[in-house]
């Protein structure tokens, strides 16, 4: 065959193999099928992998769904009483100022009875990584409303949906703890698509990057479904969400460095 009909050299493409990461245990995940916690783990087991930081990284769960994150981090971990994560948090990283310490709390945690302790952490500029994981509801306790739980939104506290009259209204509180000068980097992203979740991931390190260099609290919000306490299939919770969620809880950054993001 001459060569100016040579059939062109064909190329495989280039495929990213992903393998389990070190940090995480074999343990089974306990979580609902199609919940956002098991990727969120995993995106932080990645990221104290390649930072090199496993001996070096102390996690905090306190109660609720990620109750039982210890059986899932080959890290040390600390359990906390309901709400006061960002209490202990900050009393190990003052002991131990060279460790990376994080907290892994959900909206009923961190937004309800640890309203008190998230705000004057991050008012303090505590040198630690709070990530918070908002399903607009309760999930473990059986699905009741949550400060986060959305206008009109029914859960098993507000079957007819949330009436602000009575109920009040959402709580932002991830805008709300921005406007504290001792928060340093605060954003909100989710991980129910693979580009969400390397935006979720690159958050994450920004965070954990930010602790190293001594900044204030980096706070990471993601906006996860609960398909299970909504009563909707994981591919229709995910649906809900994007319709109803991000509307109200837009993804992004929201202060970057110590300044708001305009």
């Amino acid at each position: 065959m001459s060569e100016a009909f040579a059939r062109p050299e064909i190329r495989k493409p280039k495929n990213n193999v992903f393998k389990k990461t070190k940090v995480l245990t074999d343990n089974v995940l306990h979580y609902c099928p199609g919940c956002g916690h098991g990727v969120v783990h995993r995106l932080v087991a990645e990221v104290i992998d390649e930072m090199g930081i496993q001996e070096k990284t102390i996690g905090i769960a306190p109660v609720g769904c990620a109750v039982m994150a210890y059986n899932y981090f080959d890290i040390d971990m600390q359990e906390a009483a309901h709400g006061r994560a960002p209490a202990l948090a900050t009393a190990i990283k003052r002991m131990l100022p060279e460790k990376f310490v994080f907290t892994y709390q959900g909206d009923g945690d961190l937004a309800a009875i640890g309203t008190a302790e998230t705000i004057h952490a991050v008012n303090r500029g505590e040198k630690i990584v709070i990530i918070f994981i908002n399903n607009g509801i309760y999930g473990m306790t059986g699905g009741q409303m949550a400060p986060t739980t959305l206008k009109g939104m029914p859960t098993s506290t507000s079957p007819y949906g949330r009436d602000i009259q009575t109920m009040g209204n959402p709580l932002k509180i991830t805008e709300l703890v921005a406007q504290l000068p001792g928060a340093y980097y605060v954003t909100r992203q989710s991980v129910h698509t693979p580009v969400n979740a390397r935006k979720a991931k690159n958050a994450i390190k920004k965070a954990f990057e930010n602790q190293a260099k001594g900044c204030g609290v980096s706070f990471i919000e993601v906006v996860s479904n609960c398909n299970s306490g909504w009563k909707l299939s994981p591919v229709k919770a995910n649906e809900w969400m994007e319709q109803n969620m991000f509307p109200f809880y837009p993804l992004g950054d929201i202060k970057v460095d110590g300044e708001l993001v305009k």
